[in-house]
This record gives C-alpha cells, structure tokens and sequence, in this order.
C-alpha cells in the first residue's frame, strides 16, 4: 500500500507538473497587475476597426474592447499592428487579444484559439459596373477573362483562389487599394467581406461599380488570443454572453451597422 500511495503522489506530481507547462499562460491575471489590456488590431476594415480624421481608431471590435476594458476595471491600449504580422504578435506577447474582424478557420485555430464567434459574415462581390446583368454571381467570374483582386492573407483570397480559381487573380495590401484599383478599371471585380464591401460601395460606388451583396460564404468572425489560456478563454466566452443579455451589444452593432453617423467622422 505504501508503494501504491508513492506512486500515486508521483503520478500526481506529473500531472501537476504537465498540466502546470500546459497552462502556462495566465492573461487575467497579467492585465490585472498592468492595469492595462492591450488589443491587437489593423485598423483598416470598416466598420470594425479604422482610423478617423483626428487619428484615432475607432469601429465596432474598440466599442467592444472599451466595454471589455471596463468590465476588467482596466485602461484599454489599442495595438495596432499591419495583418500579415498579427498573428506572430499576438503569440509574441505584444497584446493579450486579437480583435480584428478576424475569421475563424481551422487552420488558425492550430496556432492560436478562439472564442465563440460574435458576428457572422461572408464575401460579398464589388463588380465593374459593364458586367452588372452579365456576372450575377462568383460562379460567372470563374473564367481566364476577368480579373478579380482580394487583400493578401484574408479569407477573401482563399475564397477567390478556391471557387474563382480560373480568373487571373491579384493580392493587395490593403482593402482600400484594392477597391481603387476596381474603381479605376484595372481589375473587374473586388471580394471581400460584406460589410466592408457595403460601405465601400456607399462611399465611392456613384455610377462606377455594383455590389452583388449575397455573401457567397459564410464566415463567423471571432476574437483570438494564445493558446493554453482556459481562464481568459473562459471569461470572454462569459463576457459575450452577458453583453448580448444586457441589451449592450445590440446597442453597438445597431451604431456600427444599422446607423451611418460614424462615417461623418472618416469623411
């Protein structure tokens, strides 16, 4: 019976030292003692997060990061961060969350996790105004005479690449240069998420490009932060639960996406 109890007490030990390495990460804990929780985000994509004219970030993830902030009894720093470089930042300590309209896809939840979802979107089409009637769809741009253009690294491009794969395809840094390059005529088409696309087209459509606005995919967007982390991952899933309850994300997605008074703000 001794041996059986020292044994017990050494498989113990393991576990304890296993699950020790495991968890290893303690984010409350970290934004807690700073007084500060750090948000990683390209302020690039309308309406959820981007820059207004006096320089600030502003969008539907910092309304939700304030709320975020405040329920931690925290300040908030937003992090902002170029897109092909947040993933490797987020796992590098330069923020405790990623909140930027990212989607969530198997092959990113190998490198880091997600909460549940908080909004559900898909790609939408921004089309050459000569092809409305023609193009109706992703499925009549599959051919080697059109040109169609998606932001690097996005699920935009993969759709392309994957269900519009016979057109000749370009990458852009940025969704606004792509939507230029559309309104100038030198692709034919711009995918892209839906709500994005929706503004977009509202700013600078005017007679140049139509928007075929039935998303061709269906993407639930989610906050992301490292892996091992089961008490923030916990909290936030908590969080989203009580701000849909308590009426507060409703107030948010109302003034992002029902309203348009922000865009006085970026004009």
């Amino acid at each position: 019976m001794k041996k059986l109890s020292l044994l017990l007490v050494a498989v113990f030990a393991v576990f304890a030292f296993s699950a020790g390495s495991v968890y290893a990460v303690d984010t409350l804990s970290e934004i807690q003692e700073r007084g500060v929780l750090r948000v990683g985000m390209e302020p690039g994509y309308m309406p959820f997060e981007l820059t207004n004219q006096k320089g600030e970030i502003i969008g539907f993830d910092v309304d939700m990061a304030k709320r975020m902030a405040k329920a931690m009894d925290v300040k908030l720093e937003l992090v902002s961060t170029a897109w092909d470089g947040i993933i490797p930042a987020l796992l590098t300590g330069k923020f405790d969350i990623l909140m930027s309209g990212m989607t969530l896809t198997q092959q990113r939840n190998l490198t880091i996790n997600f909460a549940q979802p908080y909004i559900l979107i898909g790609q939408s089409i921004l089309l050459k105004k000569e092809f409305a009637g023609t193009v109706t769809s992703y499925k009549d741009l599959n051919g080697p005479k059109y040109t169609v253009g998606s932001k690097l690294g996005t699920t935009g491009e993969q759709a392309t690449k994957r269900l519009i794969s016979k057109a000749k395809y370009i990458s852009y840094e940025t969704e606004q240069e792509g939507v230029m390059e559309l309104v100038n005529g030198k692709i034919d088409a711009f995918v892209y998420d839906l709500p994005f696309n929706a503004i977009a087209f509202s700013q600078k459509g005017a007679g140049k490009i139509v928007h075929l606005d039935t998303p061709f995919t269906r993407e639930p967007l989610a906050w992301a932060i490292r892996k091992g982390d089961p008490d923030f991952l916990n909290w936030l899933n908590n969080f989203m639960s009580q701000v849909k309850y308590d009426g507060v994300y409703d107030k948010i997605y109302k003034k992002w996406f029902r309203d348009d008074a922000w865009l006085k703000e970026i004009q």
